[in-house]
């Protein structure tokens, strides 16, 4: 049976900068408190014109470039994202329709995990049908954050990440975790929007269509759960923590990151950050670090690649690829 790999990558990202100082200016606080308590000094966040889709669409077309495909050679297209166009359709099809996609589309919302689902989702799915696919994280988290909420302001960026898989006779998915916890939604959620509390003027008016986050419980699951899902992954393939050659973690908040290094043995000089530049731009965040480190030469063929995320629900993700099957070149 035919198997997957990736032959292509791309991300986008909006032309506004949106600095810790500014940020901090915002809320009363010195940019030195921002920067350590999340390691992020400057993010990007959307303008006018710019949404979910157009982001997705953006580094769809960067990675199908990358890959050498037209839109039309794509038969699947999977979008992650937990702040679609709009509620109805899905932000896959607005994006299917602007790339010129002819083949299927559908979202896959597991907030910062998302990327990770949507990877291991299109991978499951070219084991049926072997065909190229897309699979896009895009998040626009700016526009549902409470412009007062400190904990979530000083965190959130903008953009999109994305990836092509196309048929391939090398083995590169060696290993995947995925999980729930779904007795932990309230740790970070926006209450109002679908059927349970729909959008009335006096939901807008108390702020329930702004995310909500409860953040000492966001850190200690996020890193419980991470560090649980790295060790599964790694060993139901085989392999241990000094075999990695890289890392790319959810890029979340320095110190989770830092934790989450810690508790699972991984080396820090083989671990990929960049939030300090992009923060945390939820399922976008993971695609946009592997297009960085392959720009700049730290993610090679042959190399051991970990992918690693959590997010709201609580939900998790891990995924182990030998990046581009092959041996180092």
């Amino acid at each position: 049976m035919a198997t997957a790999q990736l032959a292509g990558w791309g991300a986008a990202l909006p032309s506004r900068v949106v600095t810790s100082e500014e940020v901090a200016a915002r809320f009363g606080v010195d940019e030195d408190w921002v920067v350590g308590r999340c390691g992020i000094r400057e993010r990007r966040w959307v303008g006018p014109g710019e949404t979910t889709a157009s982001l997705a669409v953006e580094a769809g077309k960067a990675a199908l470039a990358q890959a050498g495909l037209a839109p039309s050679d794509v038969a699947h297209l999977v979008v992650a994202t937990a702040t679609p166009e709009q509620p109805s359709p899905a932000t896959s099809a607005f994006v299917q329709h602007a790339l010129g996609v002819t083949g299927s589309a559908h979202d896959v919302n597991a907030e910062c995990s998302g990327f990770v689902y949507a990877l291991v989702h299109a991978a499951a799915l070219m084991r049926l049908d072997p065909r190229p696919a897309l699979v896009i994280g895009s998040d626009t988290h700016s526009l549902t954050t409470d412009p007062a909420d400190r904990d979530l302001g000083i965190l959130v960026g903008d953009g999109a990440g994305a990836v092509v898989l196309t048929p391939g006779d090398r083995e590169w998915f060696l290993g995947f975790d995925l999980g729930a916890d779904g007795s932990r939604t309230s740790s970070l959620q926006v209450l109002a929007g679908g059927s349970r509390m729909p959008v009335t003027e006096q939901a807008v008016r108390d702020g329930l269509h702004h995310a909500r986050i409860n953040g000492n419980e966001i850190y200690l699951n996020a890193v419980r759960l991470t560090v649980a899902t790295v060790r599964r992954t790694l060993a139901a393939a085989g392999f241990t923590a000094g075999d990695l050659d890289l890392v790319v973690p959810h890029q979340a908040n320095i110190r989770i990151v830092d934790s989450i290094v810690k508790h699972t043995g991984l080396a820090p000089e083989r671990v990929f950050t960049n939030l300090d530049r992009y923060g945390n731009t939820a399922s976008a965040s993971i695609p946009i670090a592997v297009s960085e480190a392959l720009a700049s030469g730290r993610l090679r063929p042959g190399n051991l690649v970990l992918l690693a995320g959590f997010g709201a629900g609580m939900t998790w993700g891990s995924v182990l690829l030998r990046w581009g099957g092959g041996d180092p070149s």
